[in-house]
């Protein structure tokens, strides 16, 4: 009965007067919810479910963000945010001679903290983590002039603890021109792109997980807000568990059959303090996809994007699959293998950069 009811209402939608008062009746509610805030904040009142999972998502992360203060992970979100902040008053060229006051302090904390933690258990942390922000803080109060109270008090601070964890100092804002040359010219990386395309069809020869391993390296190089790197890949190279994790999104039917391999790139909320940045895991998490995909295509491992659009139906079911919390929220999947020589590929006609290009375009 309850299918025959679902094959009647999907009838009824399809008729067209039906599709032309849906779209009239939308467009309605749509300009009269789009045409200010106010009626834009009635308007996801009444669609609550709509947004509600990442309102739930981003309190939740909040709420984690202040009890991991106070508990012991192998790397510290706080750390590395404020170990970058100090970086990058390292690097000003107009450097003050006192800088990072108002934050010196609560970073000498999260630092007393993780040296306290590797103290117990060094396999319990991450020790480059831990020498990088010992190799930062040794070469701010190198280059802080002595004489503020403040700064004075961290650096006494730091002097009890230094020798705790022995530090290279090599971990360091370096000159720009220091860096190794690479070799890949415009050409290599203009024909890299265009070979990268979606492909859908691969063989059944597995991926080495060093080889897997080794995109993710790269992935890692990519520039996230404050270094926080709030993401995870989850990856699947088990077939039976690349069948069910595959088979959640709606983008991969007809093809999930036959990856090889999937991963789930998990942005992790708990990385923020606040909503103002509850969008940075979308935005560095992807950033981090396109490397590891690159990464993966010049070892011949191709690879395609799983679109996951925020369906509340589909979020729960990959929450219970993979045991997310509330505050990890999925950004992508991505399906990844040996291609099938005999496979077809779209074409995907990309834009004229004349399209989405401006130069100082302004109101």
């Amino acid at each position: 009965m309850l299918k025959q009811l679902k094959t009647f209402v999907k009838n009824l939608l399809a008729l067209p007067f039906v599709r032309k008062l849906s779209t009239a009746t939308m467009n309605i509610i749509l300009a009269i919810a789009g045409s200010n805030r106010l009626f834009a904040s009635i308007y996801s009142t009444l669609g609550l479910l709509t947004f509600n999972r990442e309102q739930y998502a981003v309190l939740r992360g909040r709420r984690n963000y202040y009890r991991n203060l106070t508990r012991d992970t192998r790397t510290s979100v706080e750390l590395r945010r404020n170990i970058h902040r100090l970086e990058k008053g390292i690097i000003m060229q107009l450097r003050r001679d006192v800088f990072a006051r108002d934050y010196i302090g609560e970073t000498m904390d999260f630092y007393e903290r993780a040296v306290a933690q590797y103290g117990r258990d060094a396999s319990s942390m991450d020790g480059a983590e831990l020498e990088w922000a010992t190799s930062v803080l040794l070469r701010y109060f190198e280059l802080s002039a002595v004489g503020d109270d403040r700064v004075d008090a961290m650096r006494a601070r730091f002097d009890d603890l230094k020798d705790v964890f022995a530090a290279t100092g090599k971990s360091t804002p370096y000159i720009a021109d220091d860096r190794a040359p690479h070799a890949v010219s415009f050409a290599d990386m203009t024909t890299l792109a265009r070979h990268r395309r979606s492909v859908r069809w691969y063989t059944k020869k597995q991926v080495p997980r060093s080889d897997i391993d080794k995109a993710l390296e790269v992935a890692a190089q990519s520039p996230t807000a404050c270094n926080r790197m709030p993401y995870e890949y989850r990856i699947f190279d088990d077939p039976q568990l690349v069948k069910e994790v595959a088979d959640i999104p709606f983008g991969a039917g007809g093809y999930s059959h036959q990856m090889p391999n999937v991963a789930v790139v998990v942005g992790k909320l708990d990385s923020y303090f606040s909503p103002r940045d509850r969008h940075a895991i979308y935005v560095d998490g992807s950033l981090s996809a396109m490397s590891f995909i690159y990464a993966l295509e010049t070892q011949g491992i191709s690879s395609c994007i799983i679109n996951w659009p925020d369906f509340e139906p589909l979020e729960m079911k990959m929450q219970k699959k993979l045991g997310l919390g509330p505050d990890e929220r999925v950004i992508m999947l991505i399906a990844f293998g040996y291609a099938d020589p005999k496979g077809e590929i779209p074409y995907s006609m990309k834009k004229d950069v004349e399209t989405f290009r401006s130069y100082n375009k302004v109101a």
